[in-house]
């Protein structure tokens, strides 16, 4: 196991009171490198928040986040940014690009972000492979205002994979396109991990979406259930 969440509890303070909500409770789940995995489950169990503590975007109330073998909660600030640029890859319901950029700048803005100074021709020559392979190739210039939502979603995917991440966490990426856009993106996320021989977690409300994935979960009242039957 390469990322493993160890009897993970996350509460959340009550606005104005001294109550405390108990969103997750006593999770654990161990990630194998190249799994696939979906977790299910009706809104507001906790399914996106399982996953931003995965990818260490929030912090949790009690437990461990163990990633490449190193404990999420003894890293600083910039050592969980860093873990977060090189190791994690996120994908979220929206695509979240740049109106102001193309697709290529937007696919290249993690790379810039990284501390060592990179290779401006290999990342350029990377970043329009991927964007070749999800189907984008005539769009490389377009700007997001001028390309549909699968499309936009499809150059998240490449922005999400351009630091070549091990683990990528996709949070409902389907949740904003019709079903059958839905259905290309959610074999394109599998493909991909074949292909690139990463591990994909994804949280979906579409039983179609998790039914792609070799490992399922279902997240009820704060727990986490295996959910071989969807």
């Amino acid at each position: 196991m390469f990322a493993r969440l160890i009897q993970i509890s996350k509460y959340y303070q009550q606005p104005g009171t001294s109550n405390q909500n108990l969103v997750l409770d006593q999770v654990s789940l161990s990630i194998l490198e190249n799994e696939t995995i979906a977790i299910v489950g009706p809104s507001g169990s906790g399914k996106s928040t399982l996953l931003n503590l995965l990818g260490t975007l929030d912090r949790p109330s009690s437990g461990k986040i163990i990633l490449d073998g190193r404990d999420a909660g003894e890293m600083n600030d910039d050592q969980l940014a860093d873990i977060r640029t090189t190791f994690i890859g996120h994908v979220f319901q929206m695509h979240y690009l740049l109106p102001q950029l193309t697709l290529l700048e937007n696919v290249l803005l993690p790379v810039m972000a990284r501390k060592e100074k990179p290779d401006r021709e290999a990342i350029r020559k990377r970043a329009l492979q991927l964007i070749e392979r999800v189907g984008l190739s005539g769009q490389v210039h377009q700007f997001p205002y001028s390309m549909s939502v699968g499309e936009c979603q499809r150059a998240a995917v490449v922005r999400a994979l351009m630091n070549q991440p091990r683990i990528l966490l996709a949070d409902e990426p389907t949740g904003s396109l019709d079903s059958e856009n839905a259905g290309l993106l959610g074999n394109l996320l599998v493909e991909l991990n074949r292909e690139m021989q990463i591990a994909l977690v994804v949280v979906t409300h579409s039983n179609d979406i998790a039914r792609l994935m070799k490992t399922r979960y279902r997240l009820v009242s704060g727990k986490l259930h295996t959910a071989e039957n969807l």
